[in-house]
């Protein structure tokens, strides 16, 4: 084997995806095949999944020594499974990509070429979510205008979802930030490096179904706007002061008024209300500070990420080397798969 070649690691976190790994492999391999300049491996990362998963992903380990498998020791959710896979990723490029074929494999091709032109991040943006309904639509569209004005300083790029291509210094600068609280989204923005998109038509599950339901997906945007932004604490300092200085300048109306005119006992209702509405407002934000406070807790235990019941690494080396003179050959994205030029 030519280790001089450059070596690309598809990382695939895999959550109950057993009905369509195989299809997955089968597609990925088809790209494997047309990319003669480089050495390529399949990092699948299984998330305690309580499906065949993993004994698919071992079969694919025997049978195809380009598969390289991770079995986390439990689920510990997508975001530490994408960062289990990069931490044992070896490639000069490394790619993220769901099992479920929503996102092409065959885009990676695009990917490779912005990357051999300079660009350390290449992420694919989606310009149509086939499958998708206009609720969640509408909430994803409301989530990233909600972040990126929250956000300050790093852009978080819309309609965009993990899969992307990473050089190695942008994989590295990534794994280095180890906190619990993982709104790999954000990550992903904040370690910089040139970056280019690329846009895509993103078609509906190859099979079985999304792991993500609306109350996951609201406890993500939670995750997303408390580990990125201090914003919910700046509306409880201005709120507060906005309260307290109408509650000063009434308390003030109402000294004069009784000290002018005198005052009969009236006002029930109003006290009522102020009471009940001060005391909503003041329990919402205390909940907003448990959301800051409970992940300072989780952070200050300092625990690991995740731990492995097994690991087993590829064999690309035992893989034959095929002439490699060639530029990149153009290979069909299939009857699913589509590109959008978008550059």
């Amino acid at each position: 084997m030519n280790t001089d070649l450059p070596l690309l690691s598809v990382v695939v976190p895999a959550y109950n995806e057993e009905a369509v790994l195989e299809q997955f492999h089968a597609r990925m391999s088809a790209l494997f095949d047309s990319l003669p300049r480089y050495r390529c491996e399949m990092v699948f990362v299984n998330d305690g999944s309580r499906d065949r998963t993993q004994a698919i992903i071992d079969r694919l380990c025997d049978t195809d020594p380009r598969v390289a498998g991770i079995d986390l020791s439990r689920n510990f959710g997508k975001e530490i499974a994408m960062t289990a896979g990069m931490d044992h990723a070896c490639g000069d490029a490394v790619v993220i990509i769901d099992a479920d074929l929503q996102d092409p494999p065959e885009l990676i091709r695009d990917m490779l070429r912005e990357w051999e032109s300079g660009y350390d991040v290449v992420y694919a943006r989606r310009t149509v979510r086939d499958g998708e309904s206009w609720v969640k639509k509408a909430t994803a569209a409301a989530f990233y205008r909600t972040m990126n004005r929250m956000s300050g300083r790093v852009h978080i790029p819309r309609d965009t979802g993990d899969f992307r291509l990473m050089s190695r210094r942008a994989v590295d600068a990534l794994l280095q930030l180890r906190e619990q609280h993982r709104f790999m989204k954000g990550l992903f923005a904040w370690v910089g490096f040139k970056t280019k998109a690329i846009e895509y038509r993103r078609d509906p599950r190859a099979a079985g179904v999304s792991k993500f339901n609306y109350w996951k997906l609201w406890n993500f945007a939670l995750e997303g706007i408390t580990a990125f932004s201090i914003g919910p604490l700046k509306v409880a300092t201005y709120l507060g002061l906005t309260t307290a200085l109408f509650a000063f300048a009434y308390g003030s109306w109402i000294i004069a008024k009784t000290l002018i005119w005198g005052d009969r006992v009236h006002g029930y209702p109003t006290i009522m209300v102020t009471i009940l509405f001060l005391g909503g407002v003041q329990l919402f934000f205390t909940g907003v500070l448990g959301e800051y406070l409970g992940r300072i807790f989780n952070e200050t235990k300092q625990r690991p990420l995740y731990f492995t019941q097994s690991l087993r690494p590829s064999r690309v080396d035992e893989v034959p080397v095929r002439a490699a003179d060639s530029p990149l050959r153009q290979l069909p994205y299939g009857e699913r798969g589509s590109l959008i030029e978008g550059r």
